[in-house]
């Protein structure tokens, strides 16, 4: 059976996973009265809920005698580690853009990776249903972004199909014809996309996707290079200098057919497998038969531009919620994700019992928070910092990002002005029709934390940001942060509702009545720019005088809604969020008063030498 290895490259909610949902279903790799979930490759309680994938994964389909193995790639610049990993594994790649939308910049991201690396692309122009569809323009835009990437020419002469995954059809026109289903796809899939490159000589995988199996231990996903595997094999792992990590014997060969894993046989050069039985083996590892002693080449990593700082959750509500409290426990648990994920730099902190944790973004760092709180983690995380570096010559330089934004033309005013106040440069404006404007910024990563709450907020909701890791610059300047400051509560108990209703005209709560609360805990925004103490414990004074003004009832206004990368974006250097499986809660870093007073001085006092 002849073989094929392709990814699905597409921005975030184009549609690749319903695509190869629509795949899977007309290959037969799913029985017609199969129970299967809508979008099956998002197998992950937080790609579900969120509908956007993080974690890349594989599936196998056989169309006519031809094994088409699928990869399956997060559309976001977050997890691009994942990414340039995957791309090792494939020989073509499907370019999926949406008719309306165009290429955004997740697309743009991962087409440079393929492109860099040789890869022929097809170009899928789906959602051609879409009422403001704008197939042949998207086409154009797709042709001059391969340009600007210095694509060759034989990349620049890349096939097209346009349709629609959602409704189960392609073909090379975008009228149609709809009878054929995705036959057309099949057909260019098997006679664009080259047989997977192979070497003589004794088997050799490079380790590409990194999982844990309750069962069989760990498992590491990877293309056979050359030769052969059977379960019990005696195999050896090097690192990516060629050193020796372990020797041992294979005891599961699997591969994906359809939305299952099978042990297999055998398998061989050219084929996507997993490989258990190898407890030290991880991601750009090369897995060898004994006599091979040169690793192969690994895709090198862009560098983390963010870093957030983990530690043990010290509040006095500490223990109450999560079971998974120690520092220890949260220790072992960064450094597990470390190593199937190759975008985080796990480091141990001057502090005690806390780690740095550095990535690629906020979404990424936010994500890996959420899933540690699901698992029954407490912990308490500093505000993002981003990370500097120096030239040559010793100059600061700082991360910069192409920051692309949709929005209604009546909006763009005050979007310019909010972006040139974070020291953004605007590079390029013009109409993406129906009344938008898209405006593209080179902003600097410290400037656009917490920038997408104030974005819905000024385009009344109407506004869709996507970011994109540009390369670093001199640094730009002092950014001024929040301009509020907070609440602080004075005490230890259940807030009280008449405290509440008091309190209001100082501004916006965070908390609802019986919400537990303590001494240093953030309760609410202060109008003003300073930071205030206030008592939410204080009940009504009862008396026995009764009269229809003093027996109102207390009504108050919703509190603000912190979900956690809100709270993240939300917070100052002298602030922390204490994260637990059922809690967000901000807080000071310093519980005590007179520990902040101390810590503001000597603030200032290093501020002046």
């Amino acid at each position: 059976m002849t073989l094929r290895n392709i990814a699905i490259i597409a921005h975030v909610d184009h549609g690749k996973t319903t695509l190869v949902d629509r795949l899977l279903q007309q290959s037969g790799a799913v029985r017609t009265n199969q129970r299967v979930d809508e979008r099956a490759m998002d197998s992950n309680d937080l790609e579900r809920e969120r509908g956007i994938t993080i974690l890349a994964k594989a599936t196998s389909i056989v169309w006519e005698h031809t094994r088409i193995n699928i990869v399956d790639t997060p559309g976001h610049a977050d997890f691009g580690g994942e990414v340039e990993r995957i791309l090792n594994m494939v020989d073509g790649a499907l370019v999926l853009v949406d008719a309306a939308e165009g290429p955004l910049p997740q697309t743009k991201f991962v087409v440079s990776k393929a492109l860099r690396m040789g890869l022929k692309p097809i170009v899928v122009i789906n959602k051609v249903d879409r009422p403001d569809a704008r197939a042949n323009e998207v086409l154009n835009e797709i042709f001059d972004l391969f340009a600007a990437l210095e694509a060759n020419d034989q990349q620049l002469d890349f096939p097209i199909l346009y349709g629609s995954a959602k409704e189960g059809w392609m073909a090379e026109s975008p009228e149609g014809p709809k009878d054929q289903g995705m036959t057309p796809l099949f057909e260019l899939v098997c006679r664009h996309v080259p047989a997977p490159a192979t070497e003589e000589g004794a088997f050799q995988l490079l380790g590409t996707i990194l999982e844990a199996n309750p069962y069989l231990g760990r498992i590491v996903t990877g293309r056979i290079t050359a030769g052969k595997i059977k379960p019990n094999d005696t195999v050896k792992v090097l690192d990516y200098e060629g050193k020796l990590v372990e020797q041992g014997r294979v005891s599961k060969v699997l591969a994906f057919r359809g939305l299952e894993r099978l042990a297999l046989d055998e398998a061989v050069a050219g084929d996507i497998v997993s490989i258990a039985g190898l407890p030290n083996a991880t991601v750009a590892h090369t897995i060898c038969a004994p006599e091979i002693d040169a690793p192969l080449p690994a895709q090198p990593i862009d560098p983390p531009t963010l870093s957030m700082t983990f530690r043990v959750n010290d509040s006095p509500l500490a223990g109450t919620e999560g079971s998974k409290v120690t520092g220890r426990m949260i220790r072992d648990r960064l450094l597990h994700e470390a190593e199937g994920n190759v975008a985080l730099k796990v480091s141990e902190s001057d502090e005690r019992d806390s780690m740095i944790v550095a990535g690629r973004g906020e979404l990424q760092l936010g994500i890996l928070i959420e899933t540690m709180r699901r698992e029954g983690f407490e912990l308490s995380v500093s505000r993002p910092r981003v990370l500097f570096t120096r030239n040559d010559s010793g100059q600061l330089l700082e991360p910069i990002e192409e920051v692309v934004i949709d929005l209604d033309e009546e909006h763009q005013g005050s979007v310019v002005q909010k972006l040139s106040e974070r020291k953004a440069d605007l590079i390029e404006m013009k109409p993406s029709g129906g009344g938008r404007v898209r405006l593209v910024f080179y902003a600097p990563t410290r400037g656009l934390i917490g920038y997408q709450n104030e974005l819905l907020t000024d385009t009344r909701g109407t506004g869709i940001i996507n970011r994109l890791f540009h390369g670093y610059a001199p640094h730009k300047g002092t950014i001024q942060g929040r301009r509020n400051g907070v609440l602080i509560s004075t005490d230890q108990g259940d807030a009280v509702a008449y405290a509440l209703w008091n309190l209001e005209d100082r501004g916006p709560m965070m908390i609802e009545p019986g919400a537990r609360v303590y001494q240093g805990m953030i309760v609410g925004e202060h109008t003003r720019g300073n930071d205030l103490e206030v008592n939410v414990l204080k009940g009504k004074k009862l008396t026995n005088i009764r009269t229809t003004s003093k027996d109102e009832a207390v009504r108050l206004t919703p509190p603000m809604r912190m979900i956690l990368e809100k709270a993240l974006s939300y917070i100052q250097d002298d602030e922390l969020v204490e994260v637990t499986p059922e809690s967000i809660r901000l807080r000071k870093r310093h519980l005590d008063p007179n520990d902040r007073k101390k810590a503001e001085r000597q603030r200032e006092a290093e501020n002046a030498a």
